[in-house]
């Protein structure tokens, strides 16, 4: 596999109709989710990049790989590390719609370290967690639940509006005479 970060397809000298598969390499930067930054393993992520020339000119374009992104759990803070599946397609017709024009190529120079970064960004899942059921923090102690045990638990305080009562002397004994 060759490392790859800008791929020209022009020197592909292909023809209308014609396509093909590639194994390479591109090298993926941290990805920032919610304030915190993930780790994209490997740091030199495989991809199989899939293109086809279309009648008329254009490019026909897929991406897929699988990558892990290592970082922290959104709700409890341990290790998390879920593993992201990517399969991205783009289309880029010269003279189209908007909508048939791909960011990622300028001219017929694909931009293969952007793409993968944004495809692997948007399969993210939308909470990185360390386990689907990820209880969280305990809100009095900030101690993981995962972790914390069945019997864990804290007294609630006192409700302020009883206060005035408490300070009442309700008892039978009569009051004392100094």
């Amino acid at each position: 596999m060759a490392r790859t970060d800008l791929f020209d397809l022009a020197a592909l000298h292909m023809s209308p109709g014609e396509g093909r598969r590639f194994s390479l390499e591109v090298a993926q930067e941290p990805l920032e989710l919610a304030g915190e930054h993930y780790e994209v393993e490997p740091r030199l992520v495989p991809v199989t990049l899939e293109v086809s020339r279309m009648l008329g000119g254009g490019w026909a374009l897929r991406l897929r790989l699988t990558a892990t992104l290592n970082g922290r759990c959104m709700r409890c803070l341990e290790p998390a590390a879920p593993v992201v599946e990517v399969d991205a397609r783009e289309i880029d017709v010269p003279g189209g719609a908007e909508e048939l024009e791909s960011p990622y190529l300028a001219g017929e120079v694909l931009d293969l370290f952007r793409w993968t970064h944004d495809a692997v960004a948007l399969a993210a899942p939308d909470q990185i967690l360390c386990s689907p059921g990820c209880p969280g923090l305990c809100p009095e102690c900030a101690i993981p639940l995962a972790t914390a045990g069945p019997d864990h638990h804290h007294d609630r305080p006192p409700d302020p509006r009883w206060e005035a009562l408490r300070q009442l002397n309700l008892t039978d004994d009569p009051p004392s005479s100094s």
